[in-house]
């Protein structure tokens, strides 16, 4: 039998990872985006990895992306946080991007939360809502489970209808109406990068139905999909996507706005969390 290395590495990093937290069981995975790590910071009781501790992990060099594990205990829940993610546009192949999700999986993790910071096409929106992901269009050209290993994990033919939970999508409402935090709800387009887009490519998006727009979150949530993880996606919208109002994005106004935004950003996903 073929080995399969992709199955094997994440069986050694899994019990690397397993050793570090000490026995510690986390049951709920949380990906941190551009400038939302802070939130990492109310984890109680944090063990602290490095990705670059991790075997067969890459490592981020994104801006404000710490780069590391926080698991403990938050809002009553036993979670295991990426303090930043890993991008294509680092030049990770999109089996290294998806690694960690499946890295989540191996250590027993049945809900994912991706966050990230987006632009809006949609004009009905506003900078600093958050946008709750209803679906995605993947744009980036890439899926991490073309290939032979992926089909070793799980069956590599899986559907993607209702790859953002609606349970979890109906509790992240509830919170937000609860606190009285302004969410939209619309479909997420996930490109490449790094470049922000043209305007051009903006109104093209737009007419596919697209309401916001990054560079992350699609290839996770495919792998969290292909080994059967719940997902739930929340963006902030960190600014409008290029020409819309007359905008030209900048990566200080993204994390700019996520400063702003921290308070009701924690209370979104702690009380979601909570909830799970």
């Amino acid at each position: 039998m073929a080995r399969n290395i992709l199955k094997e590495n994440l069986a050694e990093s899994a019990a690397v990872l397993r050793e570090r937290l000490g026995g510690f069981q986390p049951e709920v995975g949380i990906i941190l985006g551009s400038g939302l790590g802070p939130l990492a910071e109310q984890v109680a009781d944090p063990v602290h990895v490095p990705f670059g501790d991790v075997p067969h992990m890459r490592t981020s060099t994104a801006t404000s992306h710490v780069g590391r594990f926080v698991a403990g205990t938050l809002a009553g829940k036993r979670v295991l946080v990426m303090q930043g993610r890993l991008h294509g546009y680092e030049g990770n192949t999109s089996q290294e991007v998806a690694y960690p999700v499946w890295l989540m999986h191996e250590l027993g993790i049945g809900t994912l939360v991706v966050t990230n910071a987006a632009g809006a096409i949609n004009e009905a929106y506003q900078v600093g809502d958050f946008c709750i992901m209803t679906d995605h269009i993947n744009f980036t050209g890439r899926n991490p489970v073309a290939g032979l290993d992926p089909d070793g994990i799980a069956f590599r033919f899986f559907s993607m209808l209702d790859a953002y939970d609606p349970r979890l999508r109906e509790l992240a409402n509830q919170v937000a109406a609860e606190r009285g935090i302004r969410v939209q709800n619309g479909v997420y387009l996930g490109l490449l990068g790094p470049s922000f887009e043209t305007p051009a490519e903006i109104r093209a998006f737009r007419g596919w139905g697209a309401d916001t727009v990054a560079m992350s979150v699609c290839e996770e949530v495919i792998a969290a999909r292909h080994v059967g993880m719940a997902v739930c996606g929340i963006s902030l919208v960190s600014n409008m996507a290029c020409g819309v109002e007359g905008a030209s994005p900048t990566d200080e106004e993204v994390l700019a706005v996520a400063a702003e935004r921290e308070a009701d950003f924690c209370t979104l996903v702690s009380d979601l969390v909570e909830r799970l």
